[in-house]
């Protein structure tokens, strides 16, 4: 039996899971998480990763596998799949991997640049830098020192330039040298790839009603986990959708309906982001409707 790889794409609340679980159990597959937040523990509710019974149809790989106190690069991330295929291909089963994060599917077939691990010590500088003075320190620095890679960066973007700024500090190259010396891809040979695209106000309802439902399910519960903890709120775990919205709820900064309101609104926004990127970037990727009763039937085709 055939054991071609499957990528599923999509914006948040699109209807991958199910998906994949599905063709899970036709094929006889496996999931790989490529969302990253659904790698951290403790959001299992606001970053909707499968529950015990949906783990219980197919093996899952990296849902949950990192603290929510640790950062998790592309490059960790495309190493730690590589360690699942390996264990898949084992088991003899079908690789699928599943999720919204654009630049994990990029290195699966193209590859990235092979970057090594940012220092800890060089990150809080950074930060420190930024608590103190602003981005905007750290893009005069990098144009004095690294004008080529200054010169793609828009002054707003944050958390761009400090990214840059840490690999120039960190390895003495800038970071678009670095990406022209691209790693291998993590998958080689034929891949199945699919995306789910689907009307706009289709997900954007699916958007609300999911919160709503996170909500009812336990997300305040999870969001007081973690601001128990005292974690750094740099941290991406922190940064998850709704995290902060339903912490200044908890922590009586907004009612209620403001918290949810404001949650919903980023997560249509990110919806949206993710949906122009895929539309961009994965052009030739097959697209399905998910709002469309036989888009599982169509997915197969594909196979």
């Amino acid at each position: 039996m055939s054991h071609t790889p499957i990528l599923i794409a999509g914006p948040t609340a699109s209807g991958k899971s199910a998906l994949a679980l599905h063709l899970a159990e036709e094929v006889g597959g496996a999931l790989i998480n490529a969302d990253s937040m659904q790698i951290y523990r403790g959001l299992t509710v606001l970053t909707a990763a499968p529950d015990e019974a949906e783990r219980a149809r197919a093996p899952h790989f990296l849902y949950e596998a990192l603290d929510p106190s640790e950062r998790c690069s592309v490059g960790q991330w495309a190493r730690m799949a590589t360690d699942a295929l390996g264990e898949i291909k084992s088991q003899d089963l079908t690789p699928i991997f599943v999720g919204g994060t654009g630049l994990y599917f990029r290195a699966l077939i193209q590859g990235l640049a092979s970057i090594p691990p940012i220092p800890e010590d060089v990150r809080t500088r950074a930060d420190a830098a930024i608590a103190a003075e602003g981005a905007g320190w750290l893009l005069e620095d990098l144009s004095a020192r690294d004008p080529e890679t200054a010169s793609k960066l828009q002054p707003t973007d944050r958390q761009r330039i400090q990214r840059a700024w840490e690999v120039l500090e960190a390895t003495g190259q800038g970071l678009i040298a670095w990406q022209g010396e691209d790693d291998r891809p993590v998958l080689r040979g034929d891949v199945r790839q699919m995306v789910l695209a689907p009307p706009r106000d289709w997900i954007y309802e699916r958007c609300n009603r999911r919160f709503d439902e996170m909500m009812d399910a336990g997300a305040p519960d999870e969001v007081r986990g973690l601001l128990a903890r005292e974690l750094d709120p740099s941290l991406p775990a922190m940064k998850a959708l709704g995290v902060r919205e339903i912490a200044a709820y908890l922590n009586g900064e907004m009612s209620l309906g403001e918290s949810s309101e404001q949650a919903k609104m980023l997560t249509r926004r990110y919806a949206k982001r993710q949906m122009t990127w895929m539309r961009n970037q994965m052009g030739t990727w097959p697209r399905l409707d998910p709002s469309q009763d036989t888009f599982m039937e169509e997915a197969a085709s594909h196979l």
